[in-house]
């Protein structure tokens, strides 16, 4: 069997999950369901997969630091392939296909999202071995889930005629979002989710690429040709990589190479689009309710509520979501959660950046407690920005901080002495208790 390249996908900032997830805190890094992201999760998922040579993650420069933070919590060591500007998934996963087949003329990469809550890994596992065997005879391969509902959030595909073994199908048509009448019925004619993960040998993509779309099969070439690796960490070429068509790998090669197959999978499986997604992902008491963070409930049921933020007490409510941020709380129907987008969309309309930033004081410090003897301020860093912290106490919340040559990940208590220099290697957010 030859030798398999998982490569994640790491952009987007799940606007359907706002307060949460924003632009600067993207959904895949937020520890949404359980003690781990859905990214570290991913990443967990493939280590082990028999036949595994290298992970690669492709992403922007702007989560650089919250890949390296999150991989290096888990142990786990991944080349990461930084793109120069979004240009959609085409692009990107064509340099992925490109290094990979540099490395690898036979390689098989295993192109999976950041994003999606996968309930029963060995069952994944067992369905990736499956799809990157067809992906050896030159099959595009993606894995269609079998419907739990007839969910109108997902894509759908039609399975066509059985393909080798008997293992995968011939994809008969990709089909887009339904209405609900449509889903139940697709749901009753056998067809699947589209999970928009895949398995192909990379030499078969990038001739798909080379026959439909040129300039994106030349760019991805250009940056591997180009590429160097420092530390595990590979920067694509700009001008290169500017040069490829923005599209959509489904637009791209999807819908219109002959080499479309499906891999039926049993593996429980949701993308988290929504809050009513994070909601079924939880784990949830005898009454159905979902928690997270300082919270209380009394006569509730169904309900999601989850805090980083101000304390939250919900009393006699059902099949609500209550996210509670620092700057912004959200209430809605667990039904209306895919509406988020909506009031997002509003916020960004009027100009507000807080649809797609978390927001502080201009100097990113906030005052929380105020007392004769001492301050708390609430800062928050950029990745790569430096800020100089004063003589006191640092509790560091989240991200990784540089102090002095020494690296501090989140949960580090800091005694401070002397006033230092810190620097953010991942979006950082502190807790200083200084002297007055």
């Amino acid at each position: 069997m030859a030798s398999i390249y998982p490569v994640i996908l790491c952009g987007g900032s799940g606007t359907r999950l706002w307060p949460a997830s924003r632009s600067d805190q993207p959904k895949q890094f937020l520890k949404l369901v359980g003690d781990r992201s859905s990214f570290q999760e991913t990443v967990l998922r493939v280590k082990d997969i028999p036949g595994v040579a290298e992970i690669v993650i492709v992403t922007g420069e702007a989560m650089v630091g919250f890949v390296a933070e999150q991989t290096a919590e888990i142990g786990v060591f991944v080349t990461i392939l930084v793109e120069p500007e979004a240009r959609d998934s085409a692009p990107a996963v064509a340099a992925a296909a490109a290094y990979v087949q540099g490395q690898d003329p036979d390689g098989v990469v295993l192109m999976l999202a950041a994003d999606h809550h996968i309930a029963q890994p060995e069952i994944f596992g067992e369905a990736a071995v499956i799809a990157a065997r067809a992906a050896e005879s030159d099959l595009i391969v993606t894995f269609g889930v079998r419907p739990t509902s007839p969910a109108t959030g997902f894509g759908y595909i039609r399975p066509g005629e059985p393909l080798l073994d008997g293992s995968v199908n011939a994809v008969a048509a990709f089909v887009e979002k339904p209405d609900r009448e449509t889903a139940e019925r697709y749901v009753l004619e056998g067809y699947l989710w589209n999970s928009g993960n895949f398995a192909f040998k990379a030499a078969t993509l990038m001739g798909e690429f080379e026959a439909f779309e040129p300039t994106v099969a030349e760019a991805a070439k250009a940056c591997a040709a180009a590429l160097t690796l420092e530390a595990g960490i590979g920067r694509l070429d700009r001008e290169a990589f500017g040069q490829a068509k923005k599209i959509s790998l489904d637009y791209a090669v999807m819908e219109r190479t002959q080499k479309a197959a499906v891999a039926p999978a049993a593996f429980a499986w949701s993308d988290l689009g929504a809050w009513d997604a994070i909601w079924e992902a939880s784990i949830r008491d005898g009454d159905g309710n979902a928690q997270d963070g300082d919270v209380d409930l009394h006569g509730a049921s169904n309900v999601l509520v989850r805090t980083t933020g101000p304390y939250v007490g919900v009393i006699g409510i059902s099949d609500i979501v209550v996210v509670a941020e620092p700057d912004a709380v959200l209430v809605c129907h667990r039904n209306d959660s895919q509406a988020v987008k909506i009031l997002v969309d509003g916020l960004k309309a009027r100009g507000r950046s807080i649809a797609s930033r978390k927001s502080a004081a201009p100097n990113g410090t906030e005052t929380l407690v105020s007392t004769t003897g001492f301050d708390v301020e609430l800062r928050r860093v950029p990745a790569g920005e430096t800020i100089v912290v004063p003589v006191s106490t640092v509790q560091l919340l989240e991200g990784v901080l540089e102090m002095d040559g020494d690296v501090y990940a989140a949960g580090a208590l800091i005694p401070l002495d002397a006033e230092i220099r810190a620097r953010a290697i991942g979006a950082a957010t502190l807790l200083v208790t200084k002297p007055r």
